[in-house]
């Protein structure tokens, strides 16, 4: 196996399972516990699967510090085709969302000890518990929704370099760059006019599929070496 390689099934690697334990507080938590417009029934579930709610919260802090390593990965794969825009990669795409990623752990464990109460949470009775572990779970869900213009606009300059790369298909890098304006899109709308976000993630759902094509494709395809000499150069590189 060439170094571009393995370089780039590294990165696939990082990227698949940083996205694999990310989806557990990011969907599967919320399925199983939240109850939408019912704080008591919330706070309760997660207060009966503390452990589990626990889990959410480190799989989280693990994903967001598996991510500071995926960006970085990905430079190494794509620096010899712009290196310019592969700085510009690893800046929207870890340095500005893994802090984000930690603070909406701490939203989390804010609900989880509100939900739970606790002797010096005694000046707060049973229902204003409840709306304050809630409160929390909206802020965390602001946090991503915050967080979703980043996971756009890192796959801009990511699928440039995809696209002029050529030892990837054009087609992923194409995709790339329309599942950065997906995630805009579901950002603004969740922001705007929440009461379309859930119809507008249907919509965009397709387009954000193109980031588990390039896991995928970079984990079992790899990446070929001739390709690397025979990139296109961007203007001024």
């Amino acid at each position: 196996m060439t170094s571009l390689g393995k370089n780039a099934r590294v990165a696939g690697i990082l990227y698949l399972l940083a996205s694999i334990v990310g989806i557990v507080r990011l969907i599967y938590i919320p399925n199983a516990l939240f109850v939408p417009g019912n704080a008591a029934a919330t706070a309760g579930n997660i207060a009966a699967h503390e452990m589990l709610f626990r889990f959410g919260i480190f799989s989280e802090l693990f994903a967001a510090a598996l991510w500071i390593f995926v960006p970085l990965a990905l430079y190494r794969l794509f620096n010899g085709v712009n290196q310019g825009l592969a700085v510009v990669m690893v800046i929207l795409g870890s340095l500005m969302q893994v802090p984000i990623f930690f603070m909406n752990a701490v939203n989390d464990a804010a609900a989880l000890l509100f939900a739970h109460g606790g002797d010096f949470l005694t000046a707060f009775d049973k229902p204003q518990r409840d709306a304050l572990a809630m409160l929390f779970l909206r802020l965390h869900h602001h946090g991503d929704l915050a967080n979703e213009i980043f996971w756009g606009i890192w796959l801009l300059p990511f699928g440039l370099l995809v696209y002029r790369s050529r030892f990837l298909p054009r087609l992923l890098g194409v995709w790339l760059i329309i599942a950065c304006f997906g995630y805009l899109a579901l950002s603004f709308t969740g922001l705007l006019f929440p009461q379309w976000e859930n119809k507008v993630f249907g919509f965009a759902q397709p387009t954000m599929l193109g980031e588990v094509v390039v896991m995928l494709w970079l984990i079992i395809v790899g990446a070929k070496e001739q390709g690397l000499d025979a990139a296109e150069p961007l203007p001024g590189s």
